[in-house]
């Protein structure tokens, strides 16, 4: 019989693998749990692995003999791979499995698959929500409201609020979070422009947004929303030189990654009113510090990294790892394998 580790938290329940695994296969597995700290405390670095949560002796103690683990955030460091020795797969529920040491499991031979997408439609709702809040003032002239004050003056042109319709928005990063945010802004009226090296124009036809390279982006957006991975190559992506770029007053979302954006440069971008509004759900230090500069800069939104949490998604970042652990039982390969060199140690796996 087979033997599942199910390591969810308090997101993704365990319970909610072991659900999604009886449903995605016949076959009869052995499973165990473990229910680790995140998201009641932030997640973060756990030996040599990203955005963990948990330690590697607690996760060791849970392996025992087990060959398949679902989780979203259990640290699959170097040393606990090269101590699992019957150890055969890892799903992460996640975008990109961070949390796991890919050369450490690729010399293990451990299978390592991930899920993309999988909170797609929560994101980027989420992300209108910050551009809709931002651009028409809704956090502040609550608060306002709530400690006495009428702000009519709201209504003064050069106070007032901008619409969406007829507005340029310009969308940095054009996967799967970044086409349902395109296409809401669309529907609101907006011209919706897209900046991603990995796009050709061929792949966007048809779809109403306009391709361009990222300097034009930031010159003509008035909104511009971030919804790119994070990678050596995007780390500081928009920082003190091209932010320069952005009109007078415009309006700047990141819902994806603190380290995609320069945050040193914006407290005073805000204050002389380069920038119009902020609003963050993902910072360069999580959670910031109290004396984090722009808790005191005007027209900033914050949020504590809320973008993806939605039932839905810890629902189906479930399913996909179970579709992926019911195609490896059944020696087909699975759809998202983000270490692929490992396979040609699985002779049984279909290419």
């Amino acid at each position: 019989m087979t033997s599942v580790l199910a390591a969810g938290d308090h997101f993704v329940h365990p319970e909610v693998f072991v659900d999604a695994l009886r449903r995605a296969t016949t076959r009869e597995l052995r499973f165990d749990t473990l229910k680790l700290p995140w998201p009641v405390e932030p997640f973060g670095p756990v030996g040599n692995v990203q955005e963990a949560s948990g330690t590697e002796q607690r996760l060791l103690d849970a392996l025992g003999d087990t060959e398949i683990v679902a989780t979203q955030m259990a640290p699959f460091t170097g040393d606990v791979l090269n101590a699992a020795e019957n150890l055969k797969f890892v799903g992460v529920c996640r975008g990109g499995p961070v949390n796991v040491d890919l050369q450490a499991a690729t010399d293990n031979g451990v299978i390592v698959s991930y899920a993309p997408g999988r909170n797609a439609a929560a994101a980027a709702e989420f992300a209108v929500g910050l551009m809709l809040a931002a651009l028409r003032r809704i956090p502040g002239s609550d608060a306002e409201l709530k400690d006495g004050n009428w702000r009519g003056d709201y209504y003064a042109y050069e106070n007032a609020g901008i619409e969406l319709e007829g507005s340029t928005a310009g969308l940095v990063g054009y996967g799967a979070i970044g086409r349902i945010v395109a296409r809401v802004l669309r529907a609101f009226g907006a011209n919706v422009l897209v900046a991603d090296p990995f796009v050709k124009a061929a792949d966007v036809a048809g779809e109403g947004v306009e391709l361009v390279e990222l300097e034009e982006l930031l010159r003509r957006s008035s909104v511009v929303s971030l919804h790119a991975r994070l990678t050596p190559e995007t780390r500081n992506l928009l920082n003190a030189d091209n932010l320069k770029l952005l009109p007078e007053g415009a309006v700047l979302v990141n819902s994806a990654r603190g380290g995609l954006l320069d945050y040193a440069p914006l407290p005073d971008l805000l204050r002389t009113g380069k920038l119009g509004a902020l609003a963050v759900d993902v910072y360069d230090i999580e959670p910031p510090p109290r004396d984090w500069p722009l808790f005191d800069a005007p027209n900033v939104i914050t949020t504590p990294h809320l973008a993806g949490a939605t039932r839905q998604t810890a629902h189906r970042a479930a399913e996909i790892v179970a579709g992926e652990v019911a195609r490896f039982l059944d020696g087909q390969r699975p759809r998202f394998v983000a270490n692929p060199d490992v396979l040609a140690k699985f002779g049984d796996l279909r290419p």
